[in-house]
């Protein structure tokens, strides 16, 4: 798979030339748990500092003082709160975030990259919970200034493998007969946070939202296949960061 991927020009001195580009830019970084979107934002986080980009990261919910509180009580399996209210408080969470850092930090001129963002909401809160996307998408024009990521980069494997890894379950490699059992895909995640203890009908629906997304605005979402090893699915990320900021 790594033979087949291009492999993106360098200046002499090893350094990508698209990430001196990236100045300004708002990054969003999405998939379901399982994808290894976290691994790929950390190491374009440390291509880009090194590149002399100065960089913000941020988390949602979360990122702020007010959003990680937000957060204790969102993902805490104690909490019960109707979807409407999960989806205001992780707006609530984001409208902190946009105003007291993403904003301010790109006036500044730096690159932000974000784990998660609206992408995320309309996947489990609006898929995946059912609520609409009209009312997610006026609550979150509020709730963000109107403000649109230069790109959202969904990292995506299929709803058996997402479950495997978050259960810490190794591949199966295709093998006949390895497939794991029905009791350990719903046994306790690494994620193991009040999200990720639905079902799977609701997984399936996030994943199958992640897609229609990414195919509706193709202009601000892109897939990534995240089915490889961290270094296949880095060299994809930077196929198309090339592609996208290669100027």
């Amino acid at each position: 798979m790594t033979d087949a991927i291009p492999t993106p020009s360098k200046k002499a001195n090893g350094v990508q030339p698209w990430l001196g580009r990236l100045a300004g830019k708002f990054l969003v970084f999405e998939g379901p748990d399982g994808s290894g979107k976290s691994t790929q934002l950390k190491r374009l986080v440390e291509a880009a500092a090194a590149a002399g980009v100065k960089v913000t990261q941020v988390r949602e919910p979360g990122g702020t003082p007010v959003g990680e509180q937000i957060r204790s009580v969102l993902l805490d399996p104690s909490s019960t709160m109707t979807l409407r209210a999960e989806m205001l408080l992780y707006m609530a969470s984001r409208a902190q975030l946009v105003e007291t850092i993403i904003n301010p930090a790109l006036a500044r001129g730096e690159l932000v990259i974000a784990d998660r963002f609206l992408t995320s909401t309309f996947a489990y809160q609006g898929a995946g919970g059912g609520l609409s996307d009209k009312d997610i998408r006026d609550v979150g024009r509020v709730a963000t200034f109107d403000i649109r990521p230069d790109l959202v980069l969904i990292y995506y494997v299929d709803v058996l493998t997402a479950t495997m890894r978050t259960r810490g379950i190794a591949s199966t490699g295709g093998k006949k007969g390895s497939r794991p059992t029905p009791a350990a895909l719903q046994g306790p995640s690494l994620f193991d946070d009040r999200i990720e203890q639905r079902d799977h009908d609701f997984r399936t629906r996030v994943h199958e939202s992640y897609l229609a997304q990414a195919k509706a605005d193709p202009a601000h979402h892109v897939l990534v296949d995240a089915s490889g090893n961290a270094e296949q699915v880095w060299e994809l990320t930077a196929k198309v960061m090339q592609e996208r900021f290669g100027g």
